[in-house]
């Protein structure tokens, strides 16, 4: 080979690699995008006054609450899974008083859709939900007798139907026209009073046990959740959570509530306050009372459960 070939050759490789070089720099090549996304937050409220030689008088106490929202979404053009999963537990001690709980939630949540169209919001959607909590729950002050127990009661939901959600996420309506519920009271001792409206026990005359009570009641229903998450004012944002669940065999048109709002006021990325109110009526679940020392069951009533905090909130 001559040296002008050697020089051509060599000349010709170098713009080759020069090109291709440019080419990578100019037009890099798109890299793989996953379809899963996750938003983590967890968060910790705290709050405490304490008291000495105070001439007005007053007890001190403590209060704690952690929470935690877990939410991971899996998107595909019409396709959309999202598991979420949200968990709080707090307590409170003041002087003079055994430790208290003031919240216990565990709720999971997995909802599936499909859409015909990537630009419509509306899904044909599938959901399972699945509620209890963590440890025993009384009637204060009575501390003996407990009146709810880890998966007593525990709730499942299972249905199809169609959503609305939309592409920001702050909005999203389930329609659900057939959906299974299943009551769990896997407390024998709470079963067999019927608590949370399981089959109770039957006794004969004399007050022996014939049969024990059911540990679970299965219902199929009508359910709608609705979620709403808004920004109303600079730096407060309003979030509601509602749900509505109506039994087709038993008592059709006697309404489940359970209507969960809280206003979060951002301070800064990881310091906020919340002001929330939780409303539950279940024609199922008999409340607790006191009367001449004996704790007594009595017809449903309207739960409800406010809550002022401010904490430490961080999200990953």
């Amino acid at each position: 080979m001559t040296k002008l070939a050697c020089n051509t050759l060599l000349t010709l490789l170098l713009l080759f690699t020069i090109n291709s070089f440019s080419q990578d720099i100019v037009s890099p090549k798109p890299k793989n995008v996953s379809n899963w996304n996750g938003k983590n937050t967890i968060g910790f409220d705290f709050s405490e006054i304490a008291f000495m030689n105070w001439s007005s008088g007053g007890e001190s106490s403590i209060s704690g609450l952690f929470k935690g929202s877990f939410v991971l979404t899996y998107s595909n053009r019409n396709v959309k899974w999202v598991e979420e999963l949200i968990v709080r537990y707090g307590v409170n001690k003041q002087d003079g008083l055994d430790l208290r709980k003031t919240d216990d939630a565990f709720r999971y949540n997995s909802t599936i859709g499909y859409r015909k169209d990537s630009t419509s919001n509306w899904y044909h959607s599938a959901k399972f939900t699945f509620n209890t909590q963590f440890t025993n729950g009384y009637k204060y002050p009575n501390r003996e007798i407990a009146i709810s127990r880890l998966f007593a009661p525990a709730y499942t939901f299972l249905g199809a139907g169609a959503e609305y959600s939309s592409k920001k996420k702050d909005e999203n309506l389930y329609i659900s026209p057939i959906t299974m519920k299943n009551t769990l009271v896997l407390d024998q001792y709470l079963a067999n009073q019927g608590a949370f409206g399981v089959a109770k026990a039957v006794y004969d005359v004399d007050g022996n046990l014939i049969y024990e009570g059911k540990k679970s009641k299965t219902e199929l229903g009508f359910l709608i959740t609705s979620y709403l998450k808004k920004e109303i004012f600079k730096n407060i944002i309003l979030e509601n959570r509602l749900s509505l669940y109506s039994d087709y065999i038993n008592n059709f048109g006697n309404v489940d509530i359970d209507c969960n709002t809280q206003l979060n006021l951002v301070v800064n990325r990881y310091v906020r306050a919340n002001i929330g109110a939780h409303f539950v009526y279940d024609d199922d679940i008999k409340s607790k009372e006191e009367i001449n020392g004996v704790q007594t069951t009595v017809g449903p009533k309207l739960q409800l459960k406010q809550v002022l905090g401010v904490g430490l909130e961080y999200v990953f």
